[in-house]
């Protein structure tokens, strides 16, 4: 058995659980947060067979996907005089995903 524990942006979680649990598998959703940004993500742990690791990790990867943003390039910075040349595109979303080696898995 094991653990993907797979970490989404809050923007795609909603289609992501509905995916994976529209196949069938159970899923546990906590809010986090992290990253470069500091913006709001998932973290969903979905336990699993081994021979339906792909799978689930397909269902993932087709559900998220990544998008361009602009951030200011001084995060935080509240001044007025700012403008879009201030700010730098960068890429978030999509997703990363960890595959863990279950040793018990009990419901109690």
């Amino acid at each position: 058995m094991k653990l993907i524990v797979a970490i989404v942006q809050d923007r795609d979680a909603d289609q992501v659980v509905a995916a994976i649990t529209g196949a069938r598998f159970g899923v546990t959703r906590v809010g986090s947060t992290g990253g470069f940004l500091q913006q709001g993500n998932t973290t969903l742990l979905i336990g699993v067979e081994d021979v339906r690791v792909q799978t689930v990790v397909n269902l993932v990867k087709v559900n998220s996907r990544r998008r361009d943003m602009f951030v200011p390039m001084a995060l935080g910075a509240s001044d007025h005089a700012f403008t879009m040349h201030n700010h730098m595109e960068v890429e978030v979303g999509g997703a990363t995903a960890f595959v863990l080696d279950v040793e018990q898995f009990l419901q109690l």
